[in-house]
């Protein structure tokens, strides 16, 4: 097939799906050109070593790139941000139509970001049909962390357009498809596709002396949450459940964020000493820690937006063969419950996360390894990258052989978190 791709984000930048699945699809013998801005994320300005101009095409085997100007701006307030997603919106619109001609289907990968792009850009092509990927639910959340009901009200219009426009809406999570069905859109057309992680980097590893130094201390269980310190995970749970069996296992944060200070106040001010703290670390050396950790841990907070989120840490520890303690609601439950491939609790609950702690330290070497064997296996059957993409070069094929008329018609109700 020629297959279109749409994104707002791409490798360089860390956008790892539309990224992983463009050189797969090209390696598999399909001519794919891709449709993209110059790499800024996270910090807003365009990378060293990169200049915005018109006519930036890369080629290698079956896979082209064409990057074009956007608005960068540092500054993350609702007119700069919505700046940058509008000027995305008219540069692929002025290109797309001429570079993507005589595609025969186009993937659309679609946060709020390219909403308006998206829009624009399938007013243009005419009949191309299309496959939408909300891999995200902060795809369908995130319009309201715009603080501004006006443009928030435009996101939601944009995204709304696409849906109607699109052949398939593929999502990462039941929870997120329930919500696109709510919209209005037919069932049929919203299929489950799990995200994958970097296989490349995240498969089994065993564990060095220096990653034993940085993890361990002793024979103790050692429960690891490696990532973000940020408000959606909520560690201060994980602090005062570890903080209540001090002699029978250790937490080990790895990583940083905008929580960090609280969090290790929270330990200090408990006298937490078997909660230790390491730096952010490459991800190239993660699978060594994961496998010098006994669990991993999984945390979200119990809010409805993020139980159809299944943050990425979960599949890297699967992929690894990291057994789970899941101190979350929703999908990421459902899916370590279903693997079989380790503990869960609900969220928020500092008191179930100990239970769970204390259950984890008891249970024997041998039953862990199992535990995370029957991840791996879970990871490969549904999420990996070869699951994931067999899934959407499907729904590409179906799509362009069955090219869906699109229509203006409303659907039944607007997007809104509810």
């Amino acid at each position: 097939m020629r297959v279109g791709i749409l994104t707002y984000h791409f490798p360089p930048e860390p956008a790892f799906i539309p990224g992983s699945l463009a050189e797969e699809l090209a390696a598999r013998g399909h001519e794919v050109r891709v449709l993209t801005g110059f790499p800024d994320y996270p910090g807003g300005h365009v990378y060293p070593g990169w200049r915005q101009r018109w006519r930036h095409e890369t080629r290698s085997r079956g896979l082209t790139v064409r990057r074009v100007p956007r608005y960068s701006t540092g500054d993350g307030a609702v007119r700069p941000r919505m700046a940058a997603w509008l000027s995305f919106a008219a540069s692929a619109a002025f290109v797309g139509r001429s570079y993507l001609a005589g595609v025969d289907v186009l993937y659309v990968h679609q946060p709020p970001a390219a909403a308006f792009a998206s829009a624009a850009l399938l007013r243009l092509l005419g009949q191309v049909p299309v496959v939408l990927h909300v891999p995200d639910v902060w795809a369908e959340q995130s319009v309201e962390d715009t603080d501004d009901d006006r443009w928030a009200a435009r996101v939601r219009a944009a995204m709304a357009r696409t849906y109607r426009s699109a052949s398939t809406i593929a999502v990462s999570a039941p929870s997120l498809r329930e919500a696109v069905v709510a919209t209005g859109v037919e069932a049929d057309r919203v299929p489950v596709v799990l995200n994958w992680t970097d296989e490349r980097i995240f498969r089994p590893a065993p564990a060095g002396s220096a990653a034993r130094g940085l993890v361990r201390r002793d024979d103790r269980c050692v429960v690891m949450h490696a990532g973000t310190i940020g408000a959606r995970q909520g560690l201060e749970t994980a602090v005062r459940a570890a903080a209540a069996l001090e002699n029978t296992m250790d937490l080990v944060l790895v990583g940083s964020g905008a929580q960090e200070r609280r969090v290790r106040g929270l330990a200090a001010e408990l006298r937490a000493d078997n909660v230790r703290f390491v730096e952010r670390r490459s991800p190239l050396d993660m699978p060594e820690l994961y496998a010098a950790a006994d669990y991993q841990l999984v945390m979200l907070r119990d809010l409805p937006a993020l139980r159809g989120t299944v943050p990425g840490k979960l599949q890297a520890a699967l992929s690894c063969a990291a057994p789970v303690v899941a101190s979350t609601g929703g999908d990421t439950a459902a899916l370590v419950e279903r693997a079989r491939a380790g503990l869960s609790c609900p969220p928020g609950d500092w008191a179930s996360l100990a239970d769970r702690f204390w259950l984890a330290a008891q249970i024997p070497p041998p039953a862990r390894a199992e535990m995370g064997r029957r991840g791996r296996q879970a990871y490969l059957r549904e999420m990996s990258l070869s699951a994931g993409v067999d899934r959407i070069e499907g729904l590409l094929r179906e799509a362009a052989a069955n090219p869906r008329e699109k229509t203006d018609t409303p659907v039944r109700k607007s997007i809104s978190s509810e």
